[in-house]
């Protein structure tokens, strides 16, 4: 492992003075109670391939800084995409205003931590763009020669390295090196005049070699054919309420949008979230335990440390169906009077920090996965997720499956297309049965938005019963 504080000195602090850069931090919060200076160099790829040919291969290399000076619930934020010291002065000035006319007292600085949850090393540097771009054409091939039916393919291959430094007014300093791959594939059949798709992902915060192996890539373009030769003999999803069984792993994304957001600690402290003022109180069925754990290793979601420079924590959320905690970022934390929890994320230099999800995770229980489908007379198995909305202040969702089942007399049946779930998040915690004990993380795909940024994500869950969950549907 290499000293992250190191390789970051080299990366800002040729256009910038160290020395320069830690007196204008220290003067824009002067008067303020937090602040930081967020020094961001970020490189990024995307390469994809439709129709068997390479449509778009391209490469971004940002810099950039972040300087913000917090008093109460007021912020003030500059962003720059040069790191010089001109630049900052001119950040330094502007934002220094919130704290006019105040006197704060300076928030203690996060803490220490030696920990590093990944590897620090650049992905995009250990394999060459000739062999990505050979590579996907592989898999197109592949694809193809392992069904007749197979008409499409689309892949595609995302690799980022992101080194952050954040300097604090106090002189405190952290950094962090930030790996990030993903792989995508899609695959499009046809039979007797009907198409039909199939798509799976892979990716987290490691090297290319974790997902472009022969064997993960291969396994990647199976699941995908699976999917698409499943969905030839979908038959339409009946309508009405009913009970549903969500699989593990990915459906925890209905968990993510349903409930996390409505837990996140700004929400909460300015009562438009559905959970405001329910702390301590239960919210969820007996069984069911919620965390966010920004620090398992190698995850999409995880964060050595936040961007506000805390490190990543893992916070309980709901134990055992009570509300004992939200997510919070150092303002929000401060604001209600409890301590971060190291989420305080943002998308770059150019965003201000809030209270984010890293990986979110409903813990396993008592139930046999088998057991669980066994007690279900007729309902729904949700295995896959595509899209969804939310609404924070009222809880209400409704997320499409894109891979779900017939559950008849204990037994899963055929597959279905076109269902969708529409509840209400605090509603349907309460509506939990049984807890699987076959708890699975995603496949490390995530991207969450909020108020117009997107962070990486990540969610996991075991086999879960819901009672009375609405299903819409198609058949009629």
């Amino acid at each position: 492992m290499t000293n992250p504080l190191a390789v970051t000195d080299a990366l800002f602090f040729t256009t910038l003075d160290r020395a320069a850069a830690e007196r204008l931090t220290a003067a824009a919060a002067s008067g303020a109670e937090d602040g930081e200076l967020f020094l961001e160099h970020r490189e990024s790829e995307a390469i994809t391939l439709e129709d068997s040919r390479i449509r778009s291969a391209s490469f971004d290399a940002t810099r950039g800084f972040g300087l913000r000076s917090v008093m109460g619930e007021a912020a003030g934020y500059a962003h720059a995409a040069e790191i010089t010291e001109a630049a900052l002065s001119r950040a330094a000035d502007t934002v220094k205003a919130v704290a006019q006319g105040h006197s704060g007292t300076l928030d203690v600085g996060p803490r220490a931590t030696n920990t590093q949850l990944y590897s620090d090393l650049n992905p995009l540097s250990a394999m060459g763009f000739a062999a990505k771009t050979d590579l996907l054409q592989q898999v197109d091939a592949y694809a193809r020669a392992r069904d007749p039916r197979v008409k499409q393919v689309m892949a595609s291959i995302f690799g980022e390295w992101q080194a952050v430094q954040i300097l604090r007014p106090d002189g405190g300093r952290v950094a962090d090196l930030r790996p990030l791959v993903r792989f995508n594939v899609s695959v499009v059949v046809e039979a007797n005049g009907r198409r039909e798709t199939g798509s799976t992902g892979i990716g987290g915060r490691f090297a290319y070699d974790r997902v472009l192996d022969e064997a993960s890539w291969k396994a990647a373009v199976e699941e995908a054919l699976r999917q698409a030769i499943l969905n030839l003999d979908s038959v339409p999803a009946p309508a009405g309420e009913m009970e549903v069984v969500l699989g593990p792993g990915w459906p925890g994304i209905l968990l993510h949008e349903a409930i996390g957001h409505g837990l996140e600690g700004d929400f909460n402290r300015k009562k438009t979230s559905a959970f405001a003022g329910l702390l301590g109180q239960r919210i969820a069925s007996p069984g069911v335990t919620v965390v966010d754990d920004g620090t398992i290793p190698d995850r999409r979601g995880s964060l050595t440390v936040d961007d506000e420079g805390t490190p990543s924590g893992r916070t309980t959320l709901i134990e055992d169906g009570i509300l004992v905690g939200f997510l919070q970022d150092r303002q929000n934390a401060r604001l209600m009077g409890v301590a971060p929890t190291g989420n305080g994320r943002r998308q770059s230099h150019a965003h201000i920090p809030m209270p984010r999800m890293t990986n979110t995770v409903m813990l396993g229980g008592q139930h046999d996965p088998g057991e669980v489908i066994a007690s279900v007379k007729r309902g729904l198995y949700a295995v896959n997720f595509g899209g969804g909305q939310v609404d924070i202040t009222s809880g209400k969702f409704v997320f499409s499956a894109s891979e779900a089942y017939l559950i008849e007399d204990g037994r899963i049946g055929a597959p279905v297309k076109g269902a969708t779930l529409i509840g209400n998040g605090p509603d349907a915690l309460t509506k939990v049965a049984m807890v699987g004990n076959d708890l699975a993380l995603d496949p490390g795909i995530g991207t969450c938005g909020k108020q117009g940024q997107g962070v990486p994500v990540g969610v996991g869950q075991p086999t879960l019963k819901m009672t009375g969950l609405t299903v819409g549907g198609t058949a009629v």
